[in-house]
């Protein structure tokens, strides 16, 4: 199987490429066994978008019993590398998926590619052009008028051969020339109007060296590669439903050559089908926009976790079944169109919500005094580990005469329906005990630095011994023992909602300069020992955080904000 059992979150929609292969399989056409791939290119890391198409890949593979090939499309040697095909393996395995043995690249095929190419070359199929790059375009036309032939197009075949041959052996200078499939230049599709197959590029293949100088373009390689795995159903983004019927003309070639496999009985065709990619808004999805990111160190690195990839994410904190929930919350259409980035926010705190545990901490602290409490006093309190999770139980936390509350839980004239501090207003400080403000200290510029006052001492725990309604509830720090803690708060890379909306503008004046804050937590003890093993946590009333993982040492955690514990930017745009 192809999907680790932890994968699995609730059965997803019978979306209309399930119901595709339902038919398929139904009429016989799978050879018994649904095979599906993943194909990207390791030019870059994978993104949010990626994660969309993993999850229906191996998703629907696993819901028919079958298999999901990982394929690496390493047909264009200009930015591929190692690096990022041992992180896409990485990240495809983080998300639950797994494609055993079936793991494959371009490359394994390029002495196969080159032979089908060749036998096309002698039955006239496809022919040398010296074309420059724009005159090919100009040749190449418009949907609503013919193309114009290129001069080179009726060659005969074994001058053809020669020229091919001739590219290969490095005869040719990158660019010189290219080998185009002889098919329909008056097609009103203009990528079935004599496509490119192969061109010349002499830069090393990560892999391969400085074997080949010529390489497949991937409308060429792609349809190959899917017949030689026996790949049943090949499900690509919208903008590759124009290059189907190149797709279907190669397989058809194959077909023609007695290149397809056989299973069951059955000559294995595959088959492509589109559905929209995934777009989200305050993002950038493009992986070149995103490297020009990394590379002009707008961003730490392709693992920043404000980016949108999956590596972002995870170091970020976001959890995988969140990711996976949020795939199959979007839903799988023919649709174009934008996922508001809050319904991703919300599939993270939703998660989170039921796993993380809950810990005390407070970002802009100001001192908070129990004046009816002695100096040395030491008391302790039971505090829930998580809600929504009977069995994660209690801890004990201790405090004492001198606290650290949130600033902004204080107000020196509060408006009405106003339930935290004030003076004269009793509060529950969580899990501890009734305190009534009676006093505040203030420094030479007036600023609060102390709030003084008293608590109920029957009220240990929180709970009033008369059962009276207390309506505010605020978190706190023990002063004697909290730890100070770095944090990174996080917040959304991109401050316009569409960054590439304008094509008068360049996308990264977009970028939103308060999308990380650097600051200082004042902690509850344990936090010092939290690893980003444990998961993220829930800092009360603040919002989720994880230790980040390359950053963090032992007893000193740096916690990346994973989540708001509401949509910040919702309530932002209501105002």
């Amino acid at each position: 199987m192809n999907q680790d059992p932890a994968a699995t979150t609730t059965e997803p929609q019978k979306h209309f490429l399930w119901q595709w292969i339902e038919d398929d399989v139904l009429a016989g056409r799978t050879g018994g066994r649904v095979v599906t791939r993943f194909p990207p290119e390791p030019n870059g890391y994978l993104h949010i978008g990626h994660a969309k198409a993993i999850c229906l890949d191996f998703g629907m593979a696993a819901q028919f019993g079958g298999e999901c090939h990982l394929r690496l499309d390493d047909t264009n040697p200009t930015k591929e590398s190692d690096e990022f095909a041992e992180n896409i393996k990485e990240d495809i395995r983080w998300l639950g998926f797994d494609w055993g043995e079936h793991f494959y690249s371009a490359a394994d095929y390029f002495d196969k590619m080159y032979d089908l190419a060749e036998k096309l070359v002698v039955a006239g199929k496809a022919y040398v052009c010296f074309l420059s790059q724009e005159e090919w375009k100009k040749h190449r036309g418009v949907p609503t008028e013919p193309g114009i032939p290129s001069p080179w197009r009726d060659t005969p075949p074994e001058e053809n051969l020669a020229r091919f041959r001739d590219m290969k052996a490095g005869k040719y200078a990158d660019g010189e020339c290219c080998l185009r499939a002889k098919i329909d230049m008056a097609s009103p599709n203009i990528h079935f109007r004599d496509p490119v197959l192969y061109r010349i590029n002499r830069l090393p293949h990560y892999h391969l060296g400085s074997k080949w100088c010529i390489y497949p373009m991937y409308d060429f390689a792609h349809p190959i590669e899917d017949a030689l795995e026996g790949v049943t159903h090949s499900m690509c983004t919208l903008e590759f439903e124009v290059h189907r019927p190149l797709y279907d003309w190669v397989v058809d070639r194959m077909d023609e050559m007695g290149m397809l496999v056989e299973r069951g009985g059955v000559k294995i065709r595959p088959r492509q089908r589109e559905f929209s990619r995934l777009g989200l808004s305050y993002t950038v999805m493009s992986k070149r926009k995103l490297a020009e990111l990394v590379e002009k160190g707008l961003v730490s690195g392709w693992d920043d976790p404000r980016m949108p990839t999956i590596c972002g994410l995870r170091r970020r904190g976001c959890p995988a079944s969140a990711i996976r929930a949020f795939c199959e919350g979007v839903g799988i259409t023919k649709f174009i169109s934008t996922t508001d980035a809050g319904v991703l926010e919300a599939a993270i705190r939703n998660e989170l919500n039921k796993t993380a545990s809950r810990r005390l901490a407070v970002l802009d602290p100001v001192k908070l005094v129990i004046d009816n409490l002695p100096e040395n006093a030491q008391l302790e309190c039971q505090a829930v580990n998580n809600p929504e999770d009977s069995a994660a139980g209690t801890r004990t936390v201790k405090f004492g005469r001198e606290l650290w509350v949130e600033r902004a839980d204080f107000m020196e004239n509060p408006p009405k329906k106003w339930w935290r501090l004030a003076p004269g207003r009793e509060v529950r400080l969580k899990y501890a005990c009734l305190f009534t403000c009676t006093s505040v200290e203030k420094d030479a510029d007036g600023r609060v630095v102390a709030i003084h006052g008293t608590w109920d001492e029957g009220s240990l725990g929180g709970n009033a011994p008369d059962g009276r309604v207390v309506r505010g509830t605020i978190h706190w720090v023990d002063a004697a023992s909290a730890v100070a803690l770095p944090v990174r708060l996080y917040d959304r890379l991109f401050a316009a909602e569409n960054p590439e909306g304008d094509p008068e503008r360049d996308f990264k004046e977009f970028l939103n300069p308060n999308s990380r804050k650097d600051a200082t937590a004042l902690c509850e003890p344990a936090l010092a020992a939290a690893t980003s093993a444990d998961g993220a946590v829930q800092f009360e009333r603040l919002g989720y955080f994880f230790p980040d993982p390359a950053d963090s040492r032992p007893g000193a955690p740096v916690f990346n904000r994973t989540a708001t514990l509401r949509d910040s930017w919702a309530r932002q745009a209501a105002r």
